[in-house]
């Protein structure tokens, strides 16, 4: 979770939203990734979107059986979505986004199989969001 936060403040200097994530298989970043909608003009280049692309395209496969995404908020339903149609074993999110996380909106977006795993840095992962958010009201 430390370097999906990393991938975070890269975001955060990017004025995009500060969302960092990485993917681990035998025990190995595999792929690293942050938000990227406004650098793209892009709404679904997340971070999630970014390594699960990245990750299989390292492997050469398009199912991500066997890793895990670390992500620092909570997935969007789009997101989701990607977990389960990759087929990752775990993922594994910091702050919890009440508004707009899978949980609210749609709680069985995820594979039934994979592992979810919420709460890790959590303070950390919600202290950078939050920070980004009171910086964007104030300009």
């Amino acid at each position: 979770m430390k370097e999906a936060l990393k991938q975070a403040q890269y975001a955060f200097e990017e004025n995009e939203v500060p969302v960092g994530a990485v993917v681990v298989c035998e025990n190995k970043i595999i792929s690293r990734a942050y938000n990227q909608v406004e650098k793209l003009n892009d709404v679904t280049a997340h971070a999630e979107i970014l390594a699960i692309t990245a990750a299989e395209n390292y492997l050469g496969t398009k199912y991500l059986a066997g890793c895990k995404l670390y992500v620092t908020l909570e997935p969007c339903t789009m997101c989701a979505g990607a977990t389960y149609w990759s087929q990752l074993d775990e993922v594994i999110y910091g702050a919890s986004d009440d508004k707009r996380g899978y949980t609210a909106l749609a709680p069985k977006a995820t594979h039934p199989k994979a592992k979810i795993t919420k709460g890790v840095l959590a303070e950390a992962c919600g202290d950078l969001i939050t920070g980004f958010f009171k910086l964007m009201r104030e300009k």
